[in-house]
């Protein structure tokens, strides 16, 4: 059993938990229209099926009492050490793409080096001693990253936008793309004005000949208890010469993945979150079935689920998403790619190269579980 300090701060600043209070911001009139901006400030869902979550007492006696199985890892898990050199070593003709943890990626896209939600603290937390902490160390650490061009924010909970982070890289002449309203954070914390560009959804910005669209997703958003939704949440589409990659950040299910497929479709790779769902918040997160029906409704080629395997958010064991995911993609032919933190996956003229598709390895697992898995 958790302590309860320690189970209300991770409610509250965990990002996937934060569901205590209904928002303050009423619906839009236009609301019928699709817009997501509210008359009175901030940002809002549009679904018509979307409900907000409240309930914080609830939550916590489920924490308090509900018996929690594998929430982390037994042993450490297997990662891929990376270093300065071989990421700036890696071929300009060709795309790379490097999950770092949770929905951290390293992306090389056109010869530019890029970072998605980047997180390298030790908690998903704004304290150092409390708070959602990582299973595993990032496979490089933020010192040793090569420079970087081009940093995308998703959304400002503390799993995917990290302060300590983003100082660090505001030393930096690395561009960063955010949602309306994240901006502010990054002024906040030294990243030069002319540095940061932040996007409503549908508006697009170019790096180079790399293009960047932000698109709309189901969530909220708030780093505290008092800003909820006041700054805007966002995927992302990603269009370099070779390849379009599609970025979910975090969502619930909704039909705008038909409508982005439908515009933007077919994608070479899709990173769609699958992870930190639970029955008390079901509009904010996707089961890992609806994670696959996202996939298949943006018309992906190759599906690489995120947001899971580094921070416990949720009620779910650790490795849950990865077992369903995989059980899934295989009873429906969906082609999957679940490296390990570290392991690249190379993307050129539209096609991923397949036999890094690794899902049979089942890095998650133990020796022994992988060992009984493949002679099955």
């Amino acid at each position: 059993m958790k302590p309860l300090i320690a189970i209300t701060l991770t409610l509250i600043f965990g990002g996937a938990m934060l569901t205590m209070t209904t928002s303050s911001i009423e619906p839009s009139i236009n609301n019928a229209k699709g817009t997501h901006h509210s008359d009175k400030g901030g940002y809002i869902n549009t679904a018509a099926d979307f409900t907000e979550e409240t309930a914080i007492l609830p939550l916590l006696m489920r924490y308090a009492t509900e018996k929690r199985v594998d929430a982390e890892p037994e042993q450490m898990q297997p990662i891929i050490e990376l270093t300065s050199k071989q990421l700036m070593e890696l071929p300009s003709d060709q795309d790379m793409v490097i999950r770092l943890g949770h929905s951290s990626i390293f992306m090389q896209l056109d010869g530019k080096k890029w970072l998605i939600d980047p997180v390298f603290s030790e908690r998903a937390s704004p304290f150092s001693f409390i708070g959602p902490k990582r299973f595993h160390p990032t496979p490089i650490s933020l010192k040793d990253l090569p420079e970087i061009d081009g940093v995308l924010i998703s959304h400002d909970h503390y799993d995917h936008l990290d302060k300590a982070t983003i100082k660090h890289l505001a030393s930096t002449s690395t561009q960063f793309i955010v949602p309306l309203g994240v901006d502010k954070h990054l002024l906040r914390w030294g990243v030069a004005a002319n540095k940061v560009q932040s996007l409503d959804w549908w508006e697009s910005f170019n790096l180079g000949s790399t293009k960047i669209t932000a698109m709309p997703t189901q969530h909220f958003s708030g780093r505290g208890i008092f800003d909820k939704n006041e700054t805007l949440w966002a995927s992302y589409v990603i269009e370099s010469q070779q390849n379009k990659i599609y970025f979910s950040g975090d969502s619930g299910y909704f039909a705008g993945f038909k409508e982005i497929g439908d515009r933007f479709g077919p994608f070479t790779l899709t990173m769609v979150e699958t992870g930190a769902y639970d029955a008390d918040w079901p509009t904010i997160h996707m089961t890992p079935e609806q994670s696959l029906q996202a996939h298949i409704d943006l018309r992906g080629e190759t599906m690489m689920p995120i947001h899971n395997g580094t921070f416990d958010l949720a009620f779910h064991s650790w490795y849950e998403p990865l077992e369903r995911i995989v059980k899934l993609a295989n009873d429906t032919d969906v082609k999957l790619a679940t490296p390990m933190m570290g392991q690249g996956l190379t993307l050129k003229n539209n096609q991923l190269n397949t036999s890094q598709l690794s899902t049979t390895e089942y890095w998650w697992r133990t020796e022994t579980q992988r060992e009984m898995a493949l002679a099955l």
